[in-house]
C-alpha cells in the first residue's frame, strides 16, 4: 500500500468524522427553536443521513473499519436504529471480490488446480465479511464444503488501519484523558495479525470444539454446565485458505426464517451466551468476535447455535480466569473487598479509593442486556450514572470542572481483558439486535462459580496446601491441624486460624483454607477476619485501660461524662451498667432493622443512643447489647478522653501490643488484600429454628432474628463501606494471633508477653500500613472539642486523686510477682534495641492488680455486676461446667472466639469466614482443653449437634 494510499485513507476518516460532528452540533442548535413534537423526527432524520455516511465510508475502506461496522451494528443497546439497520449490511453482505482472484489465492494456497480440488464450486458466495469471503463447494470425495479464502492484500490494509487506528486513539488521549481508549487498541494491534492466519483459526476451531464437547453425546458430556451448540469440522487449511465441513443453516439476523422455522430466539441467544460463559471461565479459552454474522442456528430440530469464526481468539492464564470469575461473582453479590482484589490481581489499577463506584461499574458492566427498543433509555441512564461517578470522583479528588474533564480514574488497564469486555458487550448488542433480554448474572454465575469452586471446595483431601505451610509448635498443634483437615474435609470450616499461648508462650499459631468462597486465595497468619462481637472484649479492654489511667470511673453516670446522654431517664446509668449489659438500652434502636447503612455513621449512631430512652432499669435485669454496646463505649471513651475512638485503640492496646496491621475496629483503606469474606453455613445455622427463645436475649435479637441475621449479614458486613465502619459491638477485624496475644495479655494481668512466635511469617506487627482515620467533619469536630472542654471542666476537684484501689498495695504486688515472668515482657525490635517511640515500650498496660476481677465483676468489683448473671465488666464470664469461675472472654456470631483461662494462663483464639452455631471453634477447643489437660469452659462442653433442650453454643452470640 503506498504512501499516498495511506494518507488518502486517514483524510477520509477525518473528513467524515468532522461532517458528522458538525451535523450533529447543528441539529442540537436547530433543536431549540423546533417544536417539540417535530424533534424526533428531525433526529432520526440526522441519524439515517450520518449512519449512511458511516456505511459508506467502511464499505469504500474495508479493512478494520468493517470489524468497527460490525463491532457497531450489534449495539442495539445503545446506538440508533438507522446505525444499527444499514451497518447490520456489513456482517456478511459486502461487495465479494472478483472470482479470479479467489480461485488464485486457493490454487496458490493448496498446490492444485480448481478442478482436482473440487467438483463444484459455487459462484456466488455465502457471505462476504473484512478479512474474506466464503463459497460453497464440493470435494473430490463427494463431502459437502464451505471454502473461507482472505481477500488478496487485506493483511496490508488491517497492519495500517492499525496503526491509523493507534495515532487518533492516542490524540484522543491527549485531547480527553478520560477516553484514553490505548489498552483497547494495543491488544487489537497484538491479536490481529493472529487472525489472518487461517492456519491459527482452524487449530483455535478444534480446541474450542474440543472444549464445549461438539463432538460427544449427552451420555458422554455429564457435566451441570455442558453447553448444547455445534461447530463444523476443519477439513483443510493453509494461511490464507480453510476449508470447513458445510452446515445449513439460518442466519441469526434473518429474523423472519427463524420465526418460519419456529426458532425459539430467547433460547438460542441463551444458549449462546452459555457457551461464551464456558469458554471464558471454565476453558479460558474463547472466541473474541460474536456478532451476529458469526452464527447459525440449525433448521433441523432441536434448533441449535452454529459457532463460526474463530480467528480472533483469546487464552487466559489460570489466576486471570479466576480473577475474572471473582470480578463477576462479586459484582453478583455486591461484595466490594473480592471486586478490588479480583482488580488487583487482573492488573487493573485505580487511581481513587472509591469502593461504590466500583461496585457500581461492575455492575453497570454485568447487567441485563435490554431489547432494541429501549437503547434510548438504556444510553440515557449510562450517562446518567457517568454524570453521576464523575460528580463523586471531582468532590473526592476536589477537581474543578476543567479536570475532572481530563481527569482518568483508571490508572492501569490490563490489555488482556480488553477482548473479554468486547466479548461481553457484543453479547449484549446480539441479544439486543435479536429484542431478548438476557439476565447474565443467572446465566453465567455457574461457569464463573466453577471456575473457583472448583478449586475451593476440593478442601484439605485434594490441595496439599490447605494448611499454610508453617512449623509447628508443639504436640497438640499437629491435632489440631489434623482436626482442621477432618473438618474441612466435610466442609465445615472454609477459612480459619488458630493460635493459643500457654504461660506466656505460643503453642498453636495455624491458618488453614481460602479466604472466601469466592477467594481462592489461602488464608495466611496475617489474614483479617471480621469476628463480629468479639469486638466487645477489645472495646472493654479500653474502658478498662481509661480507668486504669485514670480518665474515667466505673462507678461515674454516663451523663457527667458525655453531654446530653443524660436525658429521657438515663441519668442513672453508670459505667458499670454498660459494660454489664444492665443498662437497659439493648433495644435502644435497630438499624439493620431499620436502615442497615445507619451503622456506618458513628456520629448519627451515637446521637442516637443519647437521645433514647431505656427499656429497663438501670441494674436491674442483665439483657445482651449486641450492638447497642459499641456505641455506648464508644461514646464514653471518646467523650472521657477527648480522643478519637481508633487513636484510643492503637494507644492502648495495638501498640504496646505490637500488632500493627492485625487489629482493626473499622478498616483503614490499604488492607483489602487480607481480607476474609464471610459465607453461611446454612445447614447448621437452619437448626435455630427448634432453640427456643432466650430469656437474656433482647426482643429484637431472639433465635429466629439471628437466623435471619446471620443469614442477610454477611451480605451487609462484606461491603467496604460497612467494614471501615467504626461499630465496637460488631466490627473488628484481626487475625487469630493478634487476638490471642491479646488475651494473653489480659491473662497475664495486662503483662505483655515477648515477641510473638519468629515461625510465624510474616512476623506479628511487621506491616508499616498506618490507618488513617476518618476525620470528623468541622461542625461536628468543634462541637464535640467544646462539649470535651465543658466536660473537662465540670469534673469534680479530686477526680485525679480518687483511686479504687491503692497505689502502695499495686506497688507491692508488683514486686511480688514472678520475675522469670517479668523478664518476659521485655519488647525488643528485631535489631535487639527498643521497639518503636519509647512511649509504646511498656511492660504491662494496666497497673491495677485486681485487673481480673474488675474483667470479671468479682471479689471488690462483684457489687457492680449482677449476682450470678453471664457478663462481668464488659467480657463474657469464663466458667467450667460445675459453675467455678476461671476466665474471660468473648465470642462473636458465627463461631469466631477468644479468651483466656486465667488459672491455668492459658489463652485462645479462632478466627473463621464460614458462620456456625460455634460447634466448629467448640471442637478445636475442647481438643486443645484435652491435650493440655486444662478443664474447658462450659460453654464449648455442650454437644456439638443442636438440639431443641440444648443451650445455644457461645460462640454464636456473644
Amino acid at each position: 500500500m503506498g504512501l499516498g494510499n495511506i494518507y488518502r485513507r486517514r483524510m477520509k476518516v477525518f473528513s467524515v468524522a468532522i461532517l458528522i460532528y458538525l451535523d450533529y452540533k447543528g441539529v442540537q442548535q436547530r433543536e431549540k427553536w423546533t417544536k417539540k413534537s417535530k424533534v424526533p423526527a428531525l433526529w432520526e432524520k440526522a441519524h439515517d443521513r450520518n449512519a449512511k455516511r458511516v456505511l459508506n465510508l467502511i464499505v469504500e475502506l474495508e479493512g478494520l473499519w468493517v470489524k468497527l461496522g460490525q463491532y457497531l451494528s450489534t449495539r442495539a443497546d445503545v446506538l440508533p436504529q438507522a446505525y444499527i439497520s444499514l451497518l447490520r449490511q456489513l456482517q456478511d453482505s459486502l461487495p465479494p471480490r472478483p472470482l479470479q482472484e479467489i480461485c488464485r489465492t486457493i490454487e496458490r494456497e493448496l498446490g492444485n488446480s480448481m478442478d482436482v480440488l473440487f467438483t463444484d464450486f459455487v459462484d456466488e458466495p455465502l457471505a462476504t465479511a473484512s478479512i474474506a469471503q466464503v463459497h460453497r463447494a464440493t470435494l473430490a470425495n463427494g463431502q459437502d464444503v464451505v471454502v473461507k479464502v482472505q481477500h488478496h492484500g487485506i493483511r496490508a490494509i488491517i497492519l495500517e488501519d492499525l496503526k491509523n487506528a493507534k495515532s487518533i486513539v492516542d490524540w484522543i488521549a491527549w485531547a480527553e484523558p478520560q477516553y484514553d481508549f490505548n489498552p483497547m487498541i494495543d491488544e487489537w494491534c497484538k491479536e490481529a495479525p493472529r487472525e489472518l492466519d487461517f492456519n491459527i483459526e482452524a487449530e483455535n476451531t478444534r480446541i474450542v470444539s474440543r472444549n464445549l464437547g461438539c463432538k460427544k453425546t449427552n451420555d458422554e458430556v455429564r457435566s451441570e454446565n455442558r453447553v448444547d451448540v455445534l461447530i463444523p469440522d476443519i477439513i483443510q487449511s493453509s494461511e490464507s485458505v480453510l476449508i470447513l465441513e458445510y452446515m445449513d443453516g439460518i442466519r441469526l439476523n434473518d429474523i423472519e426464517s427463524l420465526d418460519a422455522f419456529g426458532v425459539d430466539k430467547q433460547k438460542i441467544v441463551e444458549e449462546i451466551t452459555r457457551a461464551y460463559a464456558h469458554q471464558i471461565y471454565v476453558d479460558g479459552f474463547f472466541n473474541g468476535d460474536p456478532h451476529p454474522g458469526n452464527f447459525l442456528v440449525s433448521k433441523e430440530p432441536p434448533h441449535r447455535p452454529i459457532l463460526l469464526d474463530f480467528g480472533l481468539t483469546k487464552k487466559l492464564s489460570h489466576p486471570l480466569k479466576q480473577a475474572l470469575a471473582k470480578m463477576f461473582l462479586a459484582s453478583a453479590e455486591g461484595d466490594q473487598v473480592a471486586l478490588l482484589s479480583a482488580f488487583a490481581e487482573m492488573g487493573l489499577k485505580l487511581r481513587l479509593d472509591l469502593p461504590d463506584q466500583a461496585m457500581g461499574v461492575a455492575s453497570l458492566f454485568f447487567r441485563s442486556s435490554t431489547p432494541s427498543n429501549e437503547a434510548l433509555q438504556t444510553l440515557k441512564s449510562l450517562n446518567d450514572q457517568r454524570t453521576q461517578n464523575m460528580k463523586v470522583i471531582q468532590e473526592k479528588m476536589q477537581l474543578t470542572p476543567k479536570e475532572v474533564k481530563r481527569f482518568n480514574p483508571v490508572d492501569a488497564f490490563p490489555g488482556d481483558i480488553v477482548i473479554f469486555a468486547r466479548v461481553i458487550n457484543l453479547l449484549r448488542g446480539l441479544s439486543s439486535t435479536m429484542n431478548i433480554r438476557i439476565v447474565y448474572l443467572d446465566i453465567m454465575r455457574p461457569f464463573a462459580e466453577s471456575v473457583l469452586l472448583g478449586s475451593i471446595s476440593r478442601g484439605p483431601t485434594v490441595d496439599a496446601h490447605w494448611i499454610h505451610d508453617s512449623p509447628i509448635h508443639s504436640d497438640v498443634e499437629s491435632k489440631v491441624r489434623k482436626l482442621l483437615t477432618e473438618l474441612g474435609s466435610i466442609h465445615k470450616i472454609l477459612g480459619m486460624q488458630v493460635c493459643a499461648y500457654k504461660d506466656g508462650k505460643v503453642i498453636i499459631d495455624t491458618a488453614a483454607g481460602v479466604l472466601g468462597r469466592y477467594d481462592p486465595r489461602p488464608v495466611q497468619p496475617d489474614s483479617l477476619f471480621p469476628v463480629f462481637s468479639v469486638t466487645k472484649g477489645v472495646t472493654a479492654g479500653m474502658i478498662h485501660w481509661l480507668v486504669d489511667k485514670r480518665k474515667l470511673q466505673l462507678e461515674q453516670t454516663v451523663g457527667d461524662i458525655w453531654p446530653g446522654f443524660g436525658s429521657n431517664g438515663k441519668d442513672t446509668i453508670k459505667v458499670h451498667h454498660v459494660l454489664n449489659h444492665t443498662s437497659g438500652l439493648h433495644n435502644a434502636f435497630d438499624p439493620v432493622g431499620e436502615n442497615p447503612l445507619l451503622i456506618c455513621d458513628w456520629d448519627e449512631c451515637l446521637k442516637r443512643i443519647a437521645n433514647t430512652s431505656p427499656e429497663t432499669e438501670p441494674g436491674s435485669q442483665q439483657l445482651y447489647h449486641y450492638l447497642t454496646f459499641g456505641w455506648l463505649c464508644g461514646g464514653i471513651l471518646e467523650y472521657a478522653s477527648g480522643k478519637k475512638f481508633q487513636e484510643i485503640l492503637e494507644e492502648s492496646i495495638v501498640k504496646p501490643l505490637k500488632l500493627d496491621g492485625e487489629l482493626y475496629i473499622g478498616i483503614p483503606p490499604g488492607v483489602e488484600s487480607r481480607l476474609a469474606t464471610l459465607t453461611v453455613d446454612i445447614d447448621e445455622l437452619s437448626m435455630l429454628q427448634s432453640i427456643a427463645n432466650q430469656p437474656e436475649l433482647p426482643s429484637t435479637f431472639q433465635p429466629e432474628r439471628i437466623l435471619e441475621l446471620a443469614t442477610n449479614l454477611p451480605v451487609l458486613f462484606n461491603t467496604l463501606n460497612v467494614r471501615r465502619a467504626i461499630i465496637p459491638a460488631a466490627n473488628g477485624h484481626c487475625s487469630a494471633r493478634a487476638l490471642a496475644r491479646y488475651y494473653a495479655t489480659l491473662a497475664d494481668g495486662g503483662l505483655v508477653p515477648p515477641p510473638h512466635s519468629s515461625l510465624s511469617q510474616p512476623p506479628l506487627g511487621s506491616h508499616t500500613h498506618v490507618p488513617k482515620f476518618s476525620a470528623f467533619n468541622d461542625t461536628a469536630k468543634k462541637r464535640k472539642g467544646k462539649e470535651m472542654a465543658a466536660t473537662e471542666k465540670h469534673k469534680p476537684k479530686d477526680h485525679q486523686e480518687k483511686r479504687l484501689y491503692d497505689e502502695e498495695k499495686l506497688t507491692s504486688a508488683g514486686r511480688g510477682r514472678d520475675s522469670s515472668t517479668e523478664s518476659l515482657a521485655r519488647l525488643v525490635n528485631d535489631t535487639g534495641t527498643s521497639a518503636g517511640n519509647d512511649q509504646y515500650d511498656i511492660r504491662n498496660i494496666y497497673s491495677n492488680p485486681r485487673i481480673h476481677d474488675a474483667f470479671m465483676g468479682a471479689g471488690d468489683y462483684s457489687g457492680l455486676v449482677l449476682p450470678d448473671g453471664k457478663f462481668g465488666l464488659g467480657f463474657k464470664r469464663v466458667t467450667l461446667p460445675d459453675g467455678s469461675l476461671v476466665g474471660f472472654g468473648h465470642s462473636g456470631m458465627g463461631g469466631s472466639t477468644g479468651f483466656c483461662d486465667i488459672k491455668n494462663r492459658f489463652s485462645i483464639a479462632i478466627t473463621l469466614n464460614k458462620m456456625s452455631l460455634g460447634s466448629v471453634s467448640a471442637k478445636i477447643i475442647r481438643l486443645v482443653c484435652s491435650e493440655l489437660n486444662i478443664p474447658y469452659p462450659k460453654d464449648f462442653a455442650v454437644s456439638s449437634s443442636i438440639d431443641p433442650d440444648s443451650e445455644i453454643a457461645a460462640p454464636l452470640i456473644n
